[in-house]
């Protein structure tokens, strides 16, 4: 499941650097150069690199297979070994017994565990099988971003320090109340020197940007019952917003964080407004967004902007030529942009206004229809 058929989950992210002027040469050589090897028995427990999009063997990229239009797909290949705690424990004391037998000592000295530990476990490691995980990425270069269909933290570290090491630039996690990185040799030296975390000027003067996707949640909720349904945008229109079967909502930190999950139709989401009048907020909720006759269903996660389980329209299935092939593919792709503009429009409607002193208005609104609610 993921660019080619059924749903996705994804995350985006912004590239800070400047791209050489020979792009594409550049780009072909970086991910054969990187692409990933199959090394099966070795004891290293890790091994990453890129694959194809269609063919999780081809490390080649023959003809540019990676290139669709203006966008690069390409997956990140993640092997990893374990060795069980048990099975490790085990060997290390058949290990232990054997050099008091050898030596005749009658105990072992700290060093001496130390290194038969260590021997047994990259012993096993390397009889061991890796178990592979594929994670598909679509590189648009127009608009300098990245979809990457993860949403582990551990898994983007994986992908920021090969991305970092195959095209000298660094990845940022795509937030929209945050300005996008100036171009310019400043940026792709720091991106060169591999800077991880960066982090980008906020368009939010005063206000919290730890709060303000579950604001905007709430506020899309109030917006979408006060219309039946919809919520106006001044170059789009009408936009179908309904909140479906399920919300978050948490309020409080860390180990202090209470969250409650409410599951149920459009008109039974109750417990949500009661949670909201004890001051909790919204941190992820099932929209149905639609827009001149296209729906898209999805689960939306207020805190990183992060998409799961994204439902696309239904597109004919093609049984042609590569070139057909190639056209779903890209249709497929605009429709996962389409939803993705659409809910960063509806954020910057709310955005304009939570800037401005219309928000105390609108706030007051928002109160009226928490506290209204049965």
């Amino acid at each position: 499941m993921g660019l080619r058929k059924g749903t996705l989950t994804f995350s985006r992210y912004r590239l800070i650097g400047t791209l050489p002027d020979n792009f594409p040469a550049f780009f072909n050589e970086r991910i054969r150069h990187n692409a990933f090897q199959t090394v099966w028995r070795t004891a290293d427990e890790k091994a990453t690199g890129w694959t194809g999009l269609d063919d999780p063997l081809d490390t080649e990229f023959p003809y540019a297979s990676y290139a669709q239009g203006r966008y690069l797909l390409f997956s990140l290949r993640v092997d990893r070994k374990s060795v069980a705690p048990a099975l490790l424990r085990l060997r290390i004391l058949e290990a232990d017994r054997n050099k008091l037998a050898e030596t005749g000592q009658k105990k072992l000295y700290r060093e001496q565990r130390e290194a038969i530990r260590e021997g047994v476990r990259l012993e096993l490691l390397g009889k061991t099988l890796p178990v592979p995980a594929f994670f598909e990425a679509c590189w648009s270069v127009p608009e300098n971003t990245l979809l990457f269909c993860s949403l582990s933290d551990k898994v983007f570290e994986e992908l920021q320090e090969l991305f970092r090491d195959s095209f000298k630039l660094a990845l940022c996690p795509y937030l929209p109340w945050e300005l996008p990185p100036e171009p310019g040799p400043a940026r792709a030296s720091g991106a060169e020197a591999g800077t991880a975390g960066t982090v980008l000027p906020s368009v939010l003067p005063g206000i919290d940007p730890a709060a303000i996707g579950r604001e905007f949640l709430t506020w899309l909720w109030f917006k979408s019952e006060e219309r039946n349904g919809t919520v106006m945008l001044p170059d789009e229109g009408a936009i179908g917003v309904d909140f479906i079967r399920r919300l978050v909502l948490e309020s409080g930190e860390g180990e202090y964080a209470e969250s409650i999950v409410c599951q149920g139709l459009h008109s039974d989401l109750k417990e949500g407004k009661e949670a909201l009048r004890q001051g909790k907020k919204i941190t992820a909720a099932r929209l149905k967004i639609s827009h001149n006759q296209t729906e898209w269903e999805f689960t939306f996660k207020a805190d990183r902007f992060h998409f799961q389980s994204l439902k696309l329209p239904t597109l004919p299935d093609q049984e042609g030529d590569e070139a057909d092939k190639e056209g779903q593919l890209l249709e497929r792709i605009y429709l996962v942009d389409r939803a993705v503009q659409l809910m960063d429009l509806l954020f910057q409607s709310f955005l304009t206004i939570r800037r401005t002193g219309a928000w105390e208005q609108e706030q007051s609104r928002m109160l009226k229809w928490i506290e209204a609610a049965d």
